[in-house]
């Protein structure tokens, strides 16, 4: 999934990087200091999903979780993937610096497609009917981040075509794979804090109601 240094031309590098720091933008904007904690365990949870990988050709196959980061944070998918994949940079030579803009916008806009397209219907789901949806989104996540992989090395020169179809293909199995993870984990959001993939008035809604429920419930205890 990650593009390793050397295989793209300038012209994509420069485009990656101007649409990158674009997305970083306004995914810090958008940044709720509520998200904070959210958003470091996606980007530790995609740092470690990731570094278990096989090279292929110029890039490489393994999980991302990215579908899950988008449900979660929408834009602020962005900081948090690109933070993962910069200490990969850095530490492991994963990927690489000057190839650190085209990654992030194939992995982190994926994501932010993913999280607008079925964050709503998952946040008024029953919690089986969200582990559907978000496994959709995990597998359409991690498809699209292919597809655009797979531009990224087209737009790169002809000769990466044959590698851009390998990378798509290779990818088939861990779609299927993304999306069961990303069920299970939708799921156990629902159950446990089914807030965290809610937007801000459903969100303020739930807390809201939650709070009704608490103070209901501490009355019954102490008339009983």
């Amino acid at each position: 999934m990650h593009i390793v240094d050397g295989a793209l031309a300038p012209e994509v590098l420069i485009g990656g990087g101007v649409l990158a720091v674009a997305g970083l933008g306004l995914g810090l904007r958008k940044l709720p200091i509520d998200k904070i904690p959210a958003t470091g365990v996606l980007s530790a949870t995609f740092f470690v999903a990731s570094l278990i990988h096989v090279p292929v050709g110029p890039s490489s196959v393994h999980l991302i979780m990215s579908g899950l980061a988008g449900l979660v944070l929408g834009w602020t998918a962005f900081p948090a993937l690109f933070v993962g994949l910069l200490l990969q940079a850095i530490f492991f030579g994963f990927g690489g610096l000057t190839v650190l803009g085209v990654n992030t916008v194939n992995i982190a806009f994926p994501a932010v497609i993913a999280g607008f397209m079925f964050r709503g219907v998952v946040a008024r789901s029953n919690p089986t009917a969200a582990a559907v949806w978000g496994g959709i989104a995990g597998a359409l996540s991690i498809s699209l981040t292919t597809l655009f992989v797979a531009i990224s090395l087209t737009l790169s020169g002809d000769a990466f075509i044959p590698a851009a179809k390998l990378v798509f293909f290779a990818h088939i199995p861990i779609m299927a794979v993304e999306g069961f993870v990303s069920a299970a984990a939708v799921y156990l959001i629902m159950k446990v804090k089914p807030a965290l993939l809610m937007t801000g008035d459903q969100a303020n809604e739930y807390a809201v109601q939650s709070s009704i429920i608490l103070a209901e419930q501490a009355n019954e205890a102490n008339n009983g």
